[in-house]
């Protein structure tokens, strides 16, 4: 009788066959570790849809508003540059002001992405995002 595999266990297995042909390593040698984390000995990896990696994306541009360049923040908020790099001294306390005073949060986003692409965003080791099989993939350390 043939296995049926639950939606989390096939999502697991495209996971580990997309990192295994990223990193050309063996399955022996990946450690899950959450939902969409793995280890291969001590680098870390997060592999996500699409979808995941857009939300994520998003997710870790609002959390970093304050760390953006002046430029790019007054282009987007109106306000004189001279101004947000005096707010940006503040670092992340001064997250939630910049981050309200952008006119299209969409609009920055957009551009940020296209700007730096996701991988800038979500791979805090080296920056680049590598598809494969449909999902994207992240070294994080």
């Amino acid at each position: 009788m043939k296995k049926l595999w639950t939606k989390e266990e096939e999502r697991n297995k495209r996971n580990i066959e997309a990192l295994k042909k990223h990193t050309d390593c063996e399955y022996s040698d990946i450690t899950k570790e959450g939902k969409t984390t793995y280890f291969i000995g001590d680098q870390e990896y997060l592999v996500l849809t699409d979808e995941e990696a857009q939300t994520r994306c998003e997710e870790d541009i609002k959390q970093s508003i304050w760390a953006f360049n002046s430029s790019f923040l007054s282009f987007h908020t109106g306000i004189n540059e001279d101004i947000i790099k005096s707010v940006q001294e503040h670092c992340e306390s001064s997250n939630d002001m910049l981050l309200n005073s952008i006119k299209d949060i969409r609009a920055f986003i957009n551009d940020a992405i296209g700007s730096d692409g996701r991988g800038h965003f979500i791979s805090s080791y080296d920056g680049h995002e590598h598809e494969e099989n449909d999902l994207f993939i992240y070294r994080l350390s």
